[in-house]
C-alpha cells in the first residue's frame, strides 16, 4: 500500500503541490505526518525566487526551539520548484528551513517551519 498524499503521485503531484500557492512557496505532502512514512517537501520560495544554482532543507526534530539530527539535504531542481523527499523518524516535531550554501536563509521569517508527527496512521 502506498503512502497517502493530499496532491497525487508523480509528475501529477508535483504540479498539484507547486498550483497550491502555500504561503512562502512551502508545501509538505502528506500531512499530517506520521511516524516512518515518507514525505515530499516542496520549496519554490524567496530562495528560489532570487535564482538559487542549489538549495538545501536544514532539517532537525524535537523541540522547535532545541532541534537534535540537524542534517542539511540536497534538493533537487523541478519544473515546480525544488524538492525533496525523506522518511520521518520516530520523534515528535519535524523542524525545517532553507538555504543556498551561500550564507543565504530562508527561515520564515526567524520561526522556521514546524510540524507535529504523529504516532500512528491517519484513518
Amino acid at each position: 500500500m502506498s503512502d497517502p498524499t493530499n496532491f497525487g503521485t508523480g509528475e501529477y503531484k508535483l504540479r498539484a503541490m507547486h498550483e497550491a500557492r502555500y504561503p512562502g512557496g512551502v508545501v509538505v505532502d502528506p500531512t499530517p505526518i506520521t511516524i516512518g512514512e515518507e514525505i515530499t517537501v516542496l520549496y519554490d520560495g524567496l530562495l528560489a525566487a532570487s535564482g538559487a544554482t542549489q538549495i538545501f532543507l536544514h532539517v532537525g526534530y524535537g523541540d522547535s526551539k532545541e532541534w537534535h539530527n540537524v542534517q542539511d539535504l540536497r534538493m533537487s531542481r523541478t519544473g515546480w520548484g525544488w524538492v525533496k523527499t525523506l522518511q520521518i523518524p520516530d520523534d515528535n516535531r519535524f523542524n525545517f528551513c532553507f538555504h543556498d550554501g551561500y550564507g543565504n536563509w530562508d527561515n520564515n521569517n526567524g520561526i522556521n517551519w514546524s510540524f507535529q508527527i504523529h504516532g500512528g496512521r491517519q484513518h
